[in-house]
């Protein structure tokens, strides 16, 4: 006796497709996931102050990463720093930078587009206080 759903059967054809297609529907959202949206943040030291230390978060957390001029850049008055392939977990990401008295000053930027932050001397900053 011959089964029904041979591979020639167009009922097993269908099955088949179908199993391919609800594979695909299931498995697109977790391979978008897989790569976080990039950006790029471009920070343009307007003040009179040495930016020293540049760190990632997101928006939600302090969980900062590492120094994103790795301890051997410094941004001078004047100076500006590219940071490229900033990946986002989010719509935003924090980004923090460190002057050189260890004061902090957060900008909060989107990761639709590359962004421009400019810091002054007018821009708050804590320390600590």
């Amino acid at each position: 006796m011959k089964s029904r759903l041979g591979k020639s059967n167009p009922l097993f054809t269908s099955l088949v497709a179908l199993g391919i297609f609800v594979g695909i529907m299931v498995s697109a959202p977790l391979l978008s996931r897989a790569h976080p949206p990039v950006t790029s943040v471009t920070i343009v030291n307007n003040s009179s102050r040495e930016i020293r230390h540049v760190f990632l978060s997101p928006t939600d957390q302090n969980n900062w990463g590492p120094d994103q001029l790795n301890n051997t850049s410094i941004v001078s008055g004047g100076g500006s720093v590219t940071l490229g392939d900033v990946a986002c977990n989010g719509s935003t990401i924090k980004v923090i930078a460190e002057d050189q008295d260890g004061c902090f000053i957060y900008q909060t930027v989107t990761c639709s587009q590359a962004t421009t932050w400019t810091i002054t001397n007018d821009s708050t900053r804590d320390c600590g206080n």
